[in-house]
């Protein structure tokens, strides 16, 4: 059975990918100069960077319950922060159109 701190920590680090993938989804599609470039590295690079958080906190650190195999938490801890980031920045952020960025 898991503990009430570890399930906080759980949901801790859930919303931490979730932020960190909207945040980055979000510099990619400034910064890019490419139209399509930024969907490539949000989907190779973010992924990466979601696995080794996760390796670190529920390895090494060991937060959160059993979710029994490793299917479910990549499932959990990389593909649904994935998603729900990009999302969020997709469909409630302004786009970068519309967004004055600092001259150079």
């Amino acid at each position: 059975m898991a503990s009430i701190i570890g399930l906080v920590l759980f949901a801790g680090v859930l919303v931490g990918h979730t932020l960190f993938a909207a945040v980055s989804t979000r510099f990619l599609r400034l910064r890019l100069e490419t139209q399509f470039g930024w969907v490539l590295y949000a989907l190779t690079g973010i992924p990466v960077v979601l696995f080794v958080s996760t390796l670190v906190f529920t390895g090494l650190l060991g937060i959160g319950p059993n979710l029994g195999s490793p299917t479910v938490v990549f499932s959990v801890l990389i593909g649904l922060p994935l998603a729900v980031g990009l999302t969020l920045d997709l469909l409630y952020v302004a786009q970068p159109d519309e967004v004055d960025l600092p001259a150079r």
